[in-house]
């Protein structure tokens, strides 16, 4: 089976290492790093006076009419342009361009169990939920903002979303998938729970790795001590080595609604780390 390609990196390599600063799988995973993401920029404001003439400053408006409907608009709030529950910090890392993002967020930083979730910015700037909220495993040991290989920790960041592949036939994704044979695993996980079937279909993180390559890809741009291979899969019922998982149906339901267009993104880590 030919391994599709995806598109480029979205960012340098000198992102990358800011987003490391914010920050692989189920038990005998293929190892397959990251490129997280850039900040957003606020719009500048538009210039001139367009409303109509009986609006305008010095105009007379009758009790109920124009006037009182653009003072009204005046005062309503804007959209909040952050993704629910993501603080100003971790917000910086994500690209201007990203519509599309995957929120993992755990209570504590030794949770091995978190809650996903994801998100759609709007035409108007305003994010909502798409989709979820889901249950999800992460590793062992919890969270960790500086991962090493082996520490049973997933990476704390902000991650690009661009490849994906499986044991099984592509579910309808619009992501570059690679189906092979080489996702097959066995054994059993932590709880001593079998992970077959953990790897029949998975989306690639892209913490140390090379985007636009299958998962099954194991070049580490920073090296192998950082670790690598850290994909969202197929939930095994215990926790990882450093991987997030889902449920089937979740995962297939992820897999269709990412769009490479909208450069989504995972935002993962506890919640008192994300919402900084």
């Amino acid at each position: 089976m030919p391994v599709h390609k995806g598109a480029p990196a979205l960012l340098s390599a000198g992102t990358l290492c800011a987003a490391l600063l914010l920050t692989g799988c189920a038990s005998t995973a293929p190892t397959a790093p990251a490129t997280p993401a850039g900040a957003t920029a606020a719009a500048p404001p538009a210039a001139g006076d367009s409303r109509p003439e009986g609006v305008r400053p010095g105009a007379a408006a009758g009790a109920g009419g124009p006037g009182r409907a653009a003072n009204s608009l005046a005062s309503a709030p804007a959209p909040d342009p952050r993704i629910p529950g993501i603080g100003p910090r971790t917000h910086s890392f994500v690209p201007d361009g990203t519509t599309q993002a995957f929120v993992v967020t755990g209570d504590t930083d030794d949770d091995s169990t978190s809650d996903a979730t994801l998100y759609e910015r709007n035409t108007a700037g305003r994010w909502t939920v798409a989709a979820g909220p889901w249950p999800t495993h992460n590793a062992l040991r919890g969270w960790t903002a500086d991962h090493v290989a082996g520490d049973l920790r997933t990476p704390i960041g902000v991650f690009r979303l661009g490849d994906a592949g499986g044991r099984l036939p592509d579910p309808g994704t619009r992501l570059p998938y690679d189906q092979d044979d080489q996702f097959a695993i066995s054994g059993t996980g932590f709880a001593g729970e079998p992970l077959e079937g953990s790897f029949d279909h998975v989306i690639a993180i892209d913490y140390n790795r090379v985007p636009g390559r299958t998962p099954l890809d194991k070049e580490r741009p920073f090296g192998a001590e950082k670790g690598g291979g850290v994909w969202i899969h197929v939930d095994h019922g215990g926790p990882t080595q450093a991987c997030v998982t889902l449920r089937r149906d979740a995962l297939r339901e992820l897999l269709r609604a990412l769009d490479p267009a909208r450069e989504p993104v995972v935002v993962m880590g506890p919640t008192a780390e994300l919402a900084r």
